[in-house]
Parts: C-alpha cells; structure tokens; sequence
C-alpha cells in the first residue's frame, strides 16, 4: 500500500512539471530561430556598441543578452529569454532597472518578425521584431513613445 501511494504521488508531481505544448505554438516557436546569433546595433551614438546575441538553449527556450559598451567599458546590460510556459510563448526581459523579470505575451508571428505586449507594465508595453534579410529592427513602445534599435546581424 506504502508503494502504491508513493507512486501515485510521483505520478501527480511529475504530471505538475510536465506541460502540454500544442503544435502550433511548438511551430510558432520554431519560427523564431532566425534570431539565433550575434546582432550588431548600427543606430549607436559614436564611441558607443551594442549588440544582442542570442542561442537555443533547448527545444522550449531561446536565451539572449544584450549588451552596450562606451569604448571598453560596459554601460547596460539586459538578460532575454523567450520560453513556453503554460502553452503561451513569452518574451522575459531581466533589466536591472526592475526587481524581477517581466513577461511579454506573443501575440503576433510570422516568419520574420513578432510583436510581444505587457499592457500592465510601465514601459515599455510592446516589443516588436521584424527582419529584412540581415537586418533586423527592434522596437519598443508604449503609451505614445517609441524607441528603434535597428541591427545587422553580424
């Protein structure tokens, strides 16, 4: 009976950590692996760089940094990542300007670009990518302000 009752029990823990992907988001997700590499920023002030580089770290996660330097020293960095969590794809920004990460929904893709919201963050609220060949252009946006970051995939 002790045995019974302890594999049921890791039955249902097992069951909580696993979770259900259908295969459109797996597809969807899929879709993004064009961002996959180095990304140099060419809209910097001069003396300035910056740059994104991003990996799949496995089949559900794409993790990237982003990094700007003045000359050698190092100005800003922000840790990215876009995950699958309960079926949904989001794009987590982890800047040290916020006490904890904060998760943007996908809500549009195509196979060269998509659009991530958080309407109760300050800002930004939207974060958008589009690729034209080797460049790429970022944006973020919210109530009324925008800001491009335009790149060229190194």
């Amino acid at each position: 009976m002790k045995s019974v009752l302890i594999s049921i029990l890791i039955t249902i823990a097992t069951c909580g950590f696993s979770q259900t992907i259908t295969p459109e988001t797996s597809i969807n997700f899929k879709k993004l692996e064009w961002l996959i590499g180095t990304w140099n920023r060419t809209n910097v002030k001069p003396g300035k760089s910056s740059n994104e580089r991003w990996e799949k770290t496995n089949k559900f996660e794409l993790r990237g940094i982003g990094v700007a330097m003045q000359g050698k020293d190092t100005t800003f960095v922000e840790k990215i990542t876009i995950l699958i969590r309960d079926n949904n794809i989001y794009y987590v920004a982890d800047v040290p300007e916020n006490e904890k990460p904060v998760f943007f929904k996908l809500i549009e893709i195509s196979d060269t670009g998509f659009v991530c919201e958080n309407p109760e963050h300050d800002f930004p609220k939207k974060i958008s990518y589009s690729l034209k060949g080797t460049d790429l252009k970022a944006q973020i946006s919210g109530d009324g302000k925008s800001i491009d970051y335009l790149f060229k995939k190194q």
